[in-house]
């Protein structure tokens, strides 16, 4: 039996080693937990009417949203982790018209966006009474996700499935055959490799003799707990604003910033919070929401020069895959990167072609 590792725990690394084939591979995933972005998101699944020119990263975040019926089915993942609840756009008339008919024409190749309905202010208020009454675009089928959830739950059932789980950082060096991964008191040789660590991947990947792409950048989220019954709440996308995420309990997001300059630094900071709510209070009273306890989520994205991701096995060598770059969109698109990149590894083909998704892996990694 072949061992295979996988550097990162993430939404693609925990997401991976679940579909990984466990009667072909002895699989081990080390994890270092000090940076992780997944761990520290919620998010907004619903990519159908962003106006981001790059078509193949709308093709990948689409077939991403659709994905996650699979998702929800194979990891048996209830409410409190996913969940359907439709994603309200609150913009000026004008904009909610354009959105309106962009809605339209891109429903004709994403069924899964759901009903299109145009909202009064007293129906906006109705349907999410956080929010002041204003005009919304509703679409039925957005969703979101809790990240720390998601891999708790990953975690899990990977374990069950005889998953070597390793939290430590790791360094890599490739052998004669195969490659070598070394912690501070672990080093082993294996036979294949995937590395999904997020924006460290340029550190993994230098000794080895590439130069990726590849960025850090800060994002924090504030996660308030409020008595309000907001299970049946969707999700607001708010112009010029923080997205605002209610969840089951009363538990409500909003978030989250983007820090380039921040880079590695998990430090909470107060100018992210009031960043967080001013720019909010055009739609709703934040002190409904600033008068009851709070944390920090706070975690560090992977982004690239043009904003969009990159994967894949690297050209000259078959059996050493990548992922990162993934940016504020990660949670729509990790699960259906890590599914692409089982499927090369289970195959006995080793067949790899997603030229529908992303740039040809050159234009991110290069040989120094």
């Amino acid at each position: 039996m072949k061992k295979i590792a996988v550097i990162g725990g993430g939404i693609i690394g925990l997401t991976l080693v679940n579909y990984l084939d466990p009667k072909q591979f002895e699989i081990y995933l080390f994890d270092d937990p000090r940076q992780q972005a997944t761990r520290a998101s919620a998010g907004i699944i619903s990519p159908w009417l962003s106006k981001r020119r790059n078509k193949k990263w709308y093709q990948l975040a689409k077939d991403g949203a659709a994905f996650f019926e699979k998702v929800v089915q194979d990891f048996e993942l209830g409410p409190e982790i996913y969940e359907k609840c439709g994603t309200l756009f609150v913009r000026e008339p004008q904009s909610l018209n354009e959105l309106a008919e962009l809605a339209k024409e891109r429903r004709r190749e994403a069924p899964e966006l759901g009903e299109i309905n145009r909202l009064t202010p007293e129906e906006t208020n109705r349907l999410l009474p956080l929010l002041k009454p204003m005009e919304s675009l509703y679409i039925t089928g957005g969703a979101r996700l809790d990240g720390k959830a998601y891999l708790t739950r990953l975690k899990k059932r990977a374990l069950s499935r005889g998953v070597k789980w390793i939290e430590a950082h790791a360094s890599v060096e490739k052998l004669a055959i195969g490659w070598k991964v070394q912690t501070d008191e672990y080093a082993m040789s294996v036979d294949e490799l995937v590395l999904c660590p997020g924006p460290a991947l340029k550190h993994i990947l230098a000794p080895l003799g590439y130069d990726a792409e590849v960025s850090p950048q800060k994002g924090q989220l504030i996660a308030f707990q409020t008595p309000y019954a907001s299970q049946n709440w969707p999700v607001a996308f708010l112009e010029g604003a923080a997205d605002l995420i209610p969840f089951q309990n009363g538990q409500i997001l909003l978030g989250a910033t983007h820090e380039n300059e921040a880079k590695w630094d998990l430090t909470p900071t107060q100018s992210a919070f009031d960043e967080l709510t001013q720019t909010s209070e055009k739609y709703f009273e934040t002190e409904q929401l600033t008068t009851y306890p709070y944390e920090y989520r706070v975690g560090t994205r992977a982004y690239t020069p043009d904003f969009a991701p990159f994967f894949g096995p690297l050209p000259l060598e078959p059996t050493l895959a990548v992922a990162s770059g993934l940016g504020s969109s990660g949670l729509t698109t990790g699960p259906l990167i890590a599914h692409l990149l089982a499927s090369y590894f289970n195959s006995p083909l080793r067949k790899w072609e997603t030229s529908k998704y992303q740039k040809e892996l050159s234009h991110y990694i290069r040989v120094k």
